[in-house]
This record gives structure tokens, sequence and C-alpha cells, in this order.
């Protein structure tokens, strides 16, 4: 079988011809287009439907062939950030870029969708959302999928530490967008240990004595630093060696205060701990793009987490092979799709790289 390939194309027809070929990757690790924000100027893309509503019913359609081609106990790692809807006016398509007039088509494109997304509004009109209201993308695919048939097992908070500068003074500036784990049955593969994180924080000392301590401590999550860890390991350990209790005098003498008992476990601790569910990642940039590119740091826990060494990686919207660069250094093979004819050079750019070898065949 065929891996460490990209295929171009629809990844609909990709991923049908996959499925037919008796092909099944086990982990799924993905950022699709988000609705009325990136037009590339390319027929059949999907992100420029007329309304969000034929919108979700296209990703509905290519997650359910995702889950055709994902292993039972496979798992979907589905990244996805939200949008205002705007007023649809200076944003148009037709006005967008053309003051650049001497640079690439990608280049142009990728401006037009820059502009965009810095104002975090969209492009195309639908009935029922009002100028100015938040869409909702992330969640309603994700419940959409979860009708589907799909298991809904996590949401998972991308917080960008460098997000996007936005002139808005009505609201927050946008810093997290979200990462769903998903998975096509109730039993899947997920390595909680490949992706332990330190069990250390800010603070140097035990949270329990922390000014505002009461807002943190639930039971024995008080150990949540270093020192603190220590300190919450020694007093269990004290607490299950020693049964100290008091005795009456007996023949004119003191009873004695037994403090250990025999055979009983010594109590340890690990200074690593589950990972949690907010993600501290800085956006990265590639030098090849005009964009902030999907993260290697938040692809690479997707794929630990999700997959052996030698196992497939399969990413439906390609775009610069950031997925497909993450799962070669880790050891796994790798298939992915991708539509836009204008990303190959970007992709042969990176294949340049030690590490990666990226072939695209036309569809």
């Amino acid at each position: 079988m065929l891996t460490n390939y990209c295929y171009r194309g629809d990844c609909r027809a990709v991923m049908r011809d996959l499925i037919a070929a008796g092909v099944r990757v086990q982990c799924i690790v993905t950022s699709p287009p988000y609705w009325g924000l990136r037009d590339y100027g390319h027929a059949g893309q999907l992100g420029q439907e007329p309304t969000l509503r034929e919108f979700l019913a296209n990703m509905v359609e290519v997650f359910h062939l995702c889950r055709e081609l994902l292993a039972d106990d496979g798992t979907l790692w589905l990244n996805m950030g939200d949008a205002y809807a705007g007023s649809w006016g200076a944003q148009s398509r037709e006005h967008a870029g053309k003051h650049a007039p001497n640079i690439s088509a990608l280049s142009a494109n990728q401006m037009k969708a820059a502009q965009r997304k810095q104002s975090g509004t969209g492009t195309i009109r639908d009935d029922f959302l009002k100028a100015k209201d938040l869409m909702g993308q992330p969640w309603r695919l994700a419940f959409a999928l979860q009708d589907a048939g799909w298991w809904l097992r996590q949401d998972i908070i991308w917080h960008k530490p460098n997000p996007m500068p936005e002139s808005i003074t009505d609201r927050c500036t946008k810093a997290h967008e979200y990462l769903f784990l998903m998975t096509k049955s109730a039993r899947y593969r997920f390595d909680a240990g490949a992706i332990k994180e330190q069990a250390t924080g800010g603070l140097a000392g035990n949270v329990q004595h922390a000014k505002g301590a009461q807002a943190y401590v639930d039971g024995d999550e008080s150990h949540r630093t270093k020192l603190g860890l220590s300190n919450w390991a020694e007093r269990q350990r004290s607490r299950r060696n020693s049964f100290a209790r008091e005795t009456k005098y007996s023949d004119g003498e003191h009873g004695q205060k037994a403090q250990h008992r025999p055979g009983r476990e010594d109590i340890d601790y690990s200074e690593t701990r589950n990972k949690r569910s907010v993600w501290t990642i800085a956006t990265q940039s590639y030098s090849g793009a005009h964009f902030a590119t999907f993260p290697e740091a938040l692809v690479e826990p997707c794929i630990l987490a999700g997959s052996r060494p030698g196992d497939i990686v399969f990413d439906p919207f390609m775009g610069s092979g950031t997925v497909a660069s993450v799962a070669q250094r880790l050891g796994r093979r790798w298939l992915g799709a991708e539509i836009n004819p204008d990303y190959i050079a970007l992709q042969a750019e990176r294949t340049r790289q030690p590490g990666l070898m990226l072939e695209v065949e036309p569809c």
C-alpha cells in the first residue's frame, strides 16, 4: 500500500478511493476550512457555500468518509476556530488583495484570507446570522457530527499566547480555538502516558498555602506544584505509615506509640500528571506562507496519543503539510489530500526539509 503521499483533489473523492482500496488509518488530525473566511478561487472548494447550513452538511459528508476510513479504535482530532458574521461590505472578494498586483496567486489569496481573519468576519451572509453574531462554527460542527454517530469525547482549548491583534472595543480579543477529540466507538486507542505533562506550576510551593488557594484546591489536587507535590507526598507517606495512638499506663510505664505498619507500601509520587484540556501553544508561521499555519506543537500530542509508530495518520485538508511533517518525525506513516494546486509548491518547499518526503499525485 502506498503511504507518505498527498493526493491532489477533493478529499471526498480521495477518501472514497482509499476506502475502496481497503485502506484504514489509525489517527486523523485536521483543520478544515472555516466557512466564509478563505476563498482561494478554486472550483468546488469547501467553505464558500451560500449558507452555513450547507457548509455544515458538506462537513458532515467529509467526516462520514473519515469515519469509514478510520480504524475501529481510531481517533479524530478536529481543530476549528470561529468567526463573526459581518457587514460583508468592504471585505468583498472582488476588492480584497488588489493593492498588490505583483504577487503570486497563492500569496494574493492568502492575503485575502488574512484580511478577513484579522477582522474575524465572514464574506457570506446567512439568513439566521445577524451582523456581529458569533457564528459558533466549531460547536455547530461538533454537535452535527455527534448526531451523525461520532462520539464527542472532549473539547480541548487551544490557548494562543500570541493571538492576532484586534481593534475591537466591545468584546475581548479572541485568543483561543477548539480542538475536538472524536471517536467512532466507545473504546479507542488513547495513550495518556505519551502526552503526560510536568506537574509543576508558577508558585514556589504548595498552592494550598497560597493566597486564593481555596479557589484552586480540589481534594488531593493541592499538590499542583513541584514543591507542593513533594510536601503532599510526604504528608501522605506519614499518614499511611503511622498509626500512633494514645495508650494507657501499664505497669507504671507509658505505652509506646507504634510508628510504622509492617508490610505497608510506601507512597510515591510522580512529577508528571495527566495532560490538561487547555493547551497553551503559540501560533506558528512558516517562511513560505503568508499566514499562521497549523502549529506542530498542537499536532504532536494528537499523534502521540492516538497512534503507534508505524501507524497511518491522515489529514483530509493537508494544506502546507504540517501533519505529514510531524507524523514523519514521530515515525508514523501518513496520507493526505489537498484540493488547492497552489499548495503544491509550498509542500515541495517543505519536502526539502530533513525527514519529510512528500509526493503529490493528482486525482
